[in-house]
């Protein structure tokens, strides 16, 4: 595919990741105590306590940035909440500037790019590498999106956007396996990290600077050979092409940490959905329309119901556990009828999604819910959903993560999952590394 220069000759469009160095703005204060106290984690996964505990435990914790205010700031709660409008955005510019002036923030004199390893208490770390990609172009293949978003949470991040001219947070993309950056990689690394910190679930986050031009070329270079699919920061990216729209001229980069497909990359869990205001035998009423419904035994007790549903769901592929936190139903064998809501038209790789069934099958067409923020809310663990649920009169849909490979495929299809039906995992800390747009 190919589009028209300015001059008018063709010009192809990029197929493969334009990554650059960027001068970093860091806390000037990097001993682990400190950066444990002033980050945080991203702006979609902190609740309205985290965030009165994250501004509490210091005066300048991010979230004072990334969530300016509080929980109802620009695009909050999962791309699920309201929205702040401009207010607040600009306060947030002028609580950066603030920061940057007093000599609480400082900017790096030398382009750089940041090998970031998380590493969690058990199993394998994710290596990655930190860097400023170029926003696609419209018919551009090299960063593909693979969830859907809610405008108005794009419009509430491009607010920010625009009035920090900084991106504080990266989005997180998972890209083509490539064994020249597999060596680069590999070979940084063997020293003291320029940063590091453990967050509240025990992952050790540690970042090398890397600015020896040689490096940076031959790593830029090896990425150029690879493309990527959104992992985390669908309404991070949407903002930035949003402003580089409506402002052609300005920066058009988005700070993003690129990490391996597979081997050294990142793990997909499911995020859950919740539908509140709807009681457990009305939901398995309508659910025994479409679908196999029968009971599991479980103590009628919140935690003991997260216990079971949580052993359960890694084999519950092409099934759903629901629950109202006191009983646990399980949901299979769904009739031709509801299958056929799913269309026929879509591409295979999101035919086959659990998510997807479960969104037009269940959801919609049996319990006449859509996906709008009040009528099904989104949670990001087991635990989560049941104690939702049980908060909200209503009933979790727990499910079964799809594979890297399969959202990897409905990208590359052209195809989007629904709204917030993947979480990848380990999560970048917020607050670690931040890129100002000019400089």
């Amino acid at each position: 595919m190919v589009h028209s220069s300015p001059s008018g000759s063709p010009r192809p469009v990029a197929t493969g990741l334009d990554v650059r160095p960027f001068r970093a703005l860091t806390y000037r204060q990097q001993d682990p105590e400190h950066l444990a106290r002033v980050s945080s984690p991203a702006y979609d996964l902190v609740t309205p306590a985290g965030a009165d505990r994250l501004a509490a435990a210091d005066p300048h914790n991010i979230v004072r940035l990334i969530l300016p205010g509080g929980t109802s700031g620009p695009g909050t709660a999962g791309a699920t909440g309201p929205t702040g409008g401009s207010d607040v955005a600009v306060r947030a510019a002028r609580t950066l500037r603030g920061w940057e002036d007093d000599g609480v923030l400082v900017r790096d004199g030398e382009p750089a790019m940041w090998r970031y390893e998380m590493r969690p208490p058990a199993g394998a770390a994710t290596v990655g590498w930190l860097g400023a990609v170029a926003v696609a172009a419209a018919g551009g293949r090299a960063v593909l999106p693979h969830e859907d978003t809610f405008p108005a949470a794009v419009e509430g991040r491009r607010a920010l956007l625009q009035a920090t001219a900084t991106d504080l947070e990266p989005i997180v993309l998972a890209h083509d396996p490539d064994d020249g950056v597999a060596r680069l990689t590999a070979t940084v690394g063997g020293t003291e990290p320029d940063l590091q910190v453990v967050d509240d679930d025990g992952v050790a986050h540690r970042l090398w600077r890397v600015a020896d031009p040689e490096v940076l070329g031959s790593l830029t270079a090896a990425l150029a050979r690879t493309g990527a699919v959104i992992a985390d920061g669908h309404h991070r990216f949407a903002a930035a092409q949003a402003l580089h729209r409506t402002h052609p001229d300005g920066d058009c980069r988005v700070l993003a940490l690129l990490t391996p497909m597979g081997t050294g990359g990142l793990r997909v869990e499911a995020i859950h959905r919740v539908v509140p205001d709807l009681a457990l035998d009305d939901a398995a009423v309508a659910a025994a329309r479409g679908f196999t419904v029968t009971e599991v035994p479980v103590a009628p007790d919140p935690a003991a119901v997260a216990g079971i549903a949580a052993s359960l769901v890694p084999g519950l592929h092409g099934a759903f556990l629901v629950t109202d936190g006191r009983r646990l139903l399980r949901l299979a064998d769904p009739s031709p009828e509801i299958r056929a809501t799913v269309p026929a038209e879509a591409p295979p790789a999101w035919r086959r999604l659990d998510v997807v069934l479960a969104t037009t099958g269940l959801v919609a067409a049996l319990w006449g819910r859509t996906e709008e923020p009040g009528s099904l809310l989104v949670a990001h663990d087991v635990p989560e959903a049941v104690r939702l649920a049980g908060a909200r009169a209503g009933v979790a849909v727990l499910l079964h993560p799809p594979s890297p490979a399969d959202v990897a495929a409905v990208a590359r299809a052209g195809a989007r999952m629904p709204r917030k039906s993947t979480l990848f995992v380990p999560k970048p800390r917020t607050g670690l590394v931040l890129r100002p747009h000019a400089g």
